[in-house]
């Protein structure tokens, strides 16, 4: 169970953009990055499990103290002051009750705890512009899916020739229908608008999805991605490859390095992930699983596509849309009710988790600037103006591009490159530093990461910076 659980929360919507990503960057030079940012991303996951548990560590230290302070003021027996001392002692017994992942530490606890104000301003600012990105991409992945089903197939074909290899900028000024001027750039803003002023409220009123939706929600994912795997594989055995990829385009890396990062996410969710687990003791081999499974799916989800699909594009369930000639065959029928539900997929689950998005971004952004315990005190317009400032920026960038690829590129390389990366390097670092100065060193931590040296945190940040200079010159140059 916790293995599905895991896994359904790390798989996302990030894996649509994976096929379009693969066709321009290749597919020789997609399989080498995709699988070393699998294996970087589980690195930088035990590191916050080791975290995580140096935080419970700090906070059982903590409790302990306050014991003993207690029963030194009231008096005590031998018996009893002997049975205080024990847990200073470096047993396998006692570091077990040091060491656990029984307390939910969020990051920004962990940030709060190990961090001092300038690294939590730090951690909160590439959280929150995380988050942002997050929102631009669900916001222009809607209007996508919603314009192009919309819009007539015609259009579609006349635009498949502007997306070539590291081409990152999408031309919408084709008509939306043969016979009327409006454009499809002007119909996806049309759509981008309607759609934030109908989630606009609901952030201002606080309200997330349900139990329900969730159900709903990822009920709907796997029979998405079933659908989009088995049908690219139909028409590999019926017709052969249509799409031929290049080997290596360097070009193509900067929006495949964004969505290998943002595919594989699940940091900022990670303590959430290792709650409802009843026995933590194996909870990286666990993961370790999980990765595996991840990683071959996607590599079976964009393979399949690319070489299935003359083009595909950066939302990999425009692929799907439905063809405008009507059958009366069953099975032709069935085919169209399929594509149908593969166009509408991201309109469904985008729609459900932008309020949530939203709703923490709105939060992270109250305890970043405001003061929480006495946030009653604060008058209505400055309340009101975080759910404008949560809404507002997402939407001016969604509506001056909607190209994906680029949405997915800077959120993942940037902000993505920050959480995943750099954050849980230091967050390990200083839980260990702070760790050895409170417990000593005899304290064995038995949630360790299996890369225990320090050289493994000093390869994560020169990785991280590397590909960020890297992304950052391809992209404005």
């Amino acid at each position: 169970v916790g293995f599905i659980f895991i896994f359904n929360l790390i798989v996302g919507t990030g894996a649509l953009t994976l096929p379009g990503v693969f066709a321009k960057a290749g597919w020789a030079l997609s399989l080498i990055v995709i699988l070393l940012l699998a294996i970087m991303s589980y690195m930088t996951v035990t590191f916050i499990i080791e975290a995580m548990a140096g935080a419970n560590a700090i906070k059982n230290w903590q409790n302990l103290q306050v014991l003993r302070r207690n029963r030194n003021s009231f008096g005590g027996s031998d018996d009893d002051r002997e049975l205080e001392s024990t847990p200073l002692i470096g047993s396998g017994a006692v570091e077990c009750h040091y060491y656990q992942l029984t307390h939910k530490f969020e990051l920004g606890e962990m940030a709060t705890l190990f961090f001092n104000d300038f690294g939590r301003i730090l951690f909160y600012l590439c959280f929150i512009v995380y988050l942002f990105g997050d929102l631009s991409i669900y916001s222009a992945a809607v209007s996508r899916s919603l314009r192009d089903i919309i819009c007539s197939d015609i259009s579609i074909v006349e635009t498949k020739s502007m997306y070539q290899p590291g081409s990152f900028k999408s031309n919408g000024n084709h008509t939306c229908w043969k016979d009327h001027s409006i454009s499809r750039i002007h119909m996806y803003r049309i759509i981008l608008i309607a759609f934030n002023m109908i989630f606009g409220p609901i952030i201002l009123c606080g309200i997330q999805k349900t139990k329900y939706l969730q159900i709903l929600t990822a009920a709907f994912r796997w029979m998405a991605f079933t659908f989009m795997i088995c049908i690219a594989t139909k028409l590999l055995i019926t017709n052969g490859p249509k799409g031929h990829p290049v080997g290596f385009n360097v070009y193509g890396s900067p929006p495949l390095f964004g969505a290998c990062v943002y595919s594989f996410m699940c940091h900022h969710s990670l303590p959430g992930l290792l709650a409802p687990l009843r026995n933590k003791s194996k909870v990286s081999k666990l993961l370790s699983f999980d990765y595996i499974v991840i990683c071959m799916f996607y590599i079976v989800l964009a393979m399949t596509g690319i070489f299935a699909f003359e083009h595909v594009e950066d939302l990999y369930t425009l692929n799907f849309l439905p063809d405008q000639e009507k059958s009366n065959d069953f099975l032709s029928g069935l085919y169209i009710a399929i594509d149908y539900f593969l166009s509408l997929f991201p309109v469904f689950t985008l729609s459900t988790s932008f309020p949530v998005i939203a709703v923490t971004l709105k939060n992270n952004l109250q305890i970043l600037f405001l003061d929480m315990s006495r946030y009653e005190s604060y008058n209505l317009f400055i309340r009101a103006m975080f759910p404008i400032m949560t809404v507002l920026p997402s939407f001016c960038v969604a509506y001056l591009t909607d190209s994906l690829s680029t949405l997915v590129a800077f959120t993942g390389s940037y902000a993505g490159t920050g959480i995943q990366y750099i954050i849980p390097v230091f967050l390990l670092y200083f839980s260990r530093r702070t760790c050895t100065e409170l417990l000593g060193s005899g304290v064995v931590n038995h949630f360790q990461s299996p890369f225990k040296s320090n050289a493994w945190l000093i390869l994560v940040l020169i990785w991280s910076v590397i590909c960020v200079i890297l992304v950052s010159i391809n992209i404005f140059h």
